[in-house]
């Protein structure tokens, strides 16, 4: 028996996406200066399907639909850290595009989801 939002694709690529945004802030070439932004950055990251499960395990369509959109704002909030980081040379240009093409996936099956959801 599992639980019911692991059978989301969605959801998997989340956590993917949260390990593989770790992974590249782990890596980063700053110092620990700035170790908020490495703190929000990995609240953010996985956040994103930390609110798909959240929403899933709720008890009404309308609160998983309000929780997609809380994680579409959590994935947002950690594309912008991203661009930040980038910005100041902390992650390379490839790092960042190959996470922003793996991010917009992600809030397309979001969106797709909360669609699906509603209509149903």
């Amino acid at each position: 028996m599992n639980f019911g939002h692991e059978d989301l694709d969605v959801w998997s690529k989340a956590v993917d996406f949260a390990v593989a945004v770790i992974d590249a802030v782990e890596e980063s070439s700053t110092d620990r200066r700035h170790y908020r932004l490495h703190e929000q950055i990995e609240a953010s990251c996985t956040s994103v399907a930390m609110k798909i499960a959240e929403g899933k395990g709720r008890f009404s369509r309308k609160e998983f639909v309000q929780f997609l959109y809380i994680s579409r704002g959590s994935l947002y909030e950690t594309m912008t850290l991203l661009e930040i980081f980038r910005r100041k040379g902390w992650i390379s240009d490839e790092q960042y595009f190959r996470l922003a093409r793996e991010g917009k996936e992600i809030v397309s099956m979001i969106i797709g989801l909360a669609k699906a959801i509603r209509s149903s």
